[in-house]
């Protein structure tokens, strides 16, 4: 969804505050993540994720009357969008078992510049020269972070496991992004988002089922729980609605750029969480990302809604 059309100030300002919100919300998702990626299999915690988030979610669309007979159709779409969205998760899960949240955020940073490349195939979207500027230097500062602003790892391309893991996720994310205005027919974010979930749980879950079954969910430790429920309630079920309520306030451009702030946030989160101060060498990298985010913030208001 984009903004509808004229939006006043005070409403546009609503629209920035609550996608700042969302950018901190998915950031906690990476330095919460990272502290029990080793505690508990990857498929089986994104299969309860999903699961618990499709209650939640079912219920805020039945109460807003967008869950519909007509929400159902062609449910292919919902397996294909679910199992790109689970794929993301479960790599992103597989990458925090040994890359730094903040590297993995770095990563997360490549999708804009991606998802405008599957843009382009699967829709005919054409990035026009400022924009494809502001995502080249998104993309040169979450490499200058993952490569830790070592010019010989990068020629060699001395990339952790865990970051290579983790991008085959974000290619599936990027794909994801221009998927969903292609497939949506109509249906409310809550109806489309729930339809995502059940595909993805149901994925998740056939290709998981032996891992989720061997999982000893009682022996589980707190934390392992208070993240699983920090994933369903923020990270999940607030972010579709924060995504929901700033779309309609702000144009596309906007909304993607706040992409690039969450590296940021990652640090801001692992240093109040553990006092995890990065080494200043990726400060610059950052900074790209930032501008990145200026950037795009400016091309979003020089374009038509």
């Amino acid at each position: 969804m984009v903004a509808a059309g004229p939006v006043s100030r005070r409403e546009e300002l609503k629209g920035h505050i609550g996608m700042v919100a969302f950018s901190a919300l998915v950031a906690g998702s990476y330095s919460f993540g990272g502290r029990i990626a080793n505690q508990i299999d990857p498929m089986a915690l994104t299969a309860v994720r999903f699961v618990l988030a499709a209650l939640v979610v079912s219920v805020i669309a039945v109460a807003t009357g967008q869950f519909t007979r007509a929400a159902l159709r062609a449910s292919w779409r919902y397996l294909l969008l679910g199992g790109l969205f689970g794929l993301y998760f479960v790599l992103m899960f597989e990458g925090l078992k040994t890359a730094h949240p903040v590297s993995t955020a770095a990563v997360f940073t490549l999708t804009p510049v991606m998802a405008a490349g599957f843009a382009w195939l699967i829709m005919g979207q054409v990035t026009n020269r400022r924009m494809a500027v502001a995502l080249l230097f998104g993309a040169i500062g979450a490499l200058w972070v993952i490569f830790r602003g070592n010019f010989a790892a990068f020629l060699a391309f001395d990339v952790g496991i865990g970051e290579m893991i983790f991008f085959v996720g974000c290619v599936a994310h990027a794909l994801y992004i221009p998927l969903v205005p292609r497939l949506n027919r109509g249906e409310g974010v809550f109806a489309f988002a729930l339809g995502t979930m059940v595909g993805g749980a149901i994925l998740v879950g056939v290709f998981g089922a032996s891992r989720i079954v061997a999982t000893d969910w009682s022996a589980l430790p707190v934390l392992v729980w208070a993240v699983l429920s920090y994933l369903v309630i923020f990270a999940s079920v607030a972010s579709i609605s924060l995504i929901q309520f700033a779309s309609m306030r702000l144009k596309a451009a906007k909304v993607m750029a706040y992409t690039y702030l969450i590296p940021t946030w990652v640090i801001l989160w692992e240093l109040v969480l553990a006092g995890d101060v990065p080494p200043l060498v990726m400060v610059p990298g950052v900074g790209l990302t930032i501008l990145a985010l200026v950037m795009l913030l400016r091309e979003g208001a020089a374009q038509p809604a």
